[in-house]
């Protein structure tokens, strides 16, 4: 009799495997390079992850292949399913990028402690990924998947979608063509957290949907009972699965500036909040970052603000401040912008800018948004910007700013040793133990 396998019947199949019978990530060794694909061609690609932010990444690339989709809730799976019925389904991604040999390119769209060993599997497998922002959860995370994506020369990206704005650019070449003159200090803000943080462990252990594979969405991270406080959304402000307001904000708030000021690693970092506990990220934080004069331009101090702070408005020349917004402040003038997509942004004083034509574009244009950047690159086009080698240098600073909330601290930063000089008890938060079977190493 020949068994008849349902959608149903394949979804708990897959969910059932043994993480014993699957190849860690670091046993994965590279496959041949990545497959050459025409302009002409469509990629083969895959997605890790299947709601939220994962539904965005996934129709940014509906017009390529979706070959497979994988989630660790059936009801997501289900439903992303259903939008493209010839793509295969999976629950767990090792399993998923370990048979399918066919695929191109990989999305990874997840909470963050699944982002580095997920990426890092692709990889090494040969596949190009687009990874969502923060890049990953730890420094020591960010700094492996930059070494990993220069020996695989697969094409990354990371999806702070702001980066491939005009916008965005725009204000790189004004700053970078001495417009504002010498900057030495920069304001960013956000109104995140829009979730709780600041709180205590869950009490409770309600009982585990039937839909959703708790191991599996817990992966690296220490194993705790399922509580509906973290997933499927409130996840990102507790430190074990996700980095608070800066993680969610800060590769896109602060790109801009970041990019724009050719900013690498600070030399130090110190933080004030409303009070850090080992399980939530605080209520609101300052951070403050120093970095040092890179070629001729000088020293520049970053300050972060979250959960309802901001700097003041007469950094801006009076403007009413956003909810989110940058504040880049010259000798000579000041950029102000809304949001991490910076569209209107005001050259101040503006009486000064007022038939203002600026400097000749010098950086490349990304007329269709990032995931057409990405794709186009994939088959051989001009490289996304945004790659893992920029983005994983912003991710390390942005997450520099947790681990000086957590310590309580000010570091003194060794970006080459990825350790803070006058704290060894950070490197917990610099790096992080895996959960056994979940081990990640370059």
């Amino acid at each position: 009799m020949k068994l008849q396998i349902t959608r149903r019947r394949f979804l708990c199949t897959t969910s059932g495997v043994a993480t014993g019978l699957l190849l860690p990530a670091h046993f994965v060794r590279a496959a041949a390079k990545p497959r050459r694909v025409s302009p002409n061609e469509k990629l083969n690609i895959a997605a890790v992850g299947a709601g939220g932010q994962a539904a965005t990444d996934i129709n940014g690339c509906a017009a390529e292949n979706i070959v497979a989709l994988c989630d660790v809730d059936q009801k997501r799976l289900e439903e992303r399913g259903a939008k493209f019925p010839k793509a295969k389904l999976f629950r767990d991604y090792r399993k998923m990028l370990e048979e399918m040999k066919e695929i191109d390119a990989v999305t990874v769209s997840t909470p963050d402690h699944h982002h580095a060993h997920a990426a890092m599997m692709a990889m090494k497998l040969g596949k190009h990924v687009y990874c969502q922002k923060p890049l990953t959860h730890s420094i020591w995370e960010a700094r492996m998947l930059r070494e990993t994506a220069a020996k695989t020369k697969v094409v990354t990206q990371m999806g702070n979608q702001g980066h491939s704005y005009d916008s965005t650019r725009r204000i790189v070449e004004l700053v970078q063509g001495g417009v504002l003159g010498e900057v030495r200090e920069v304001h960013v803000w956000t109104d995140r957290p829009i979730w709780p943080q600041g709180v205590e462990r869950s009490k409770g252990t309600p009982a585990v949907p039937d839909h959703l594979d708790w191991d599996l969405w817990i992966g690296p991270a220490p194993m705790r009972p399922y509580h509906p406080d973290y997933a499927p959304f409130k996840w990102r402000g507790w430190w074990d699965f996700g980095t608070g307001a800066p993680g969610d904000m800060g590769c896109h708030n602060s790109d801009a500036a970041y990019w724009a000021l050719k900013l690498d690693a600070p030399t130090s970092v110190e933080a004030e909040s409303s009070g850090v506990n080992s399980e939530t990220c605080p209520k609101w934080s300052i951070v403050r970052s120093q970095f040092p004069a890179r070629g001729k331009m000088p020293p520049v101090t970053l300050t972060w603000y979250d959960g309802g702070k901001k700097p003041g408005r007469e950094l801006a020349d009076g403007i009413d401040l956003p909810l989110n917004g940058t504040i880049i402040i010259g000798s000579k003038a000041r950029i102000v912008f809304h949001d991490w997509n910076p569209n209107g942004f005001r050259l101040l004083p503006e009486d000064k800018f007022k038939d203002f034509a600026g400097p000749a574009q010098t950086i490349q244009r990304a007329p269709d948004g990032p995931y057409r950047e990405w794709i186009e690159a994939c088959k051989g086009g001009p490289p996304c910007l945004s790659n893992f080698d920029y983005a994983g240098r912003l991710t390390e600073f942005v997450l520099l700013g947790n681990v000086a909330l957590r310590v309580g601290k000010k570091i003194e930063w060794d970006a080459k040793k990825l350790r803070a000089k006058n704290c060894p008890e950070a490197d917990p938060y610099i790096r992080r133990e895996y959960r056994k079977g979940w081990e990640l190493k370059a």
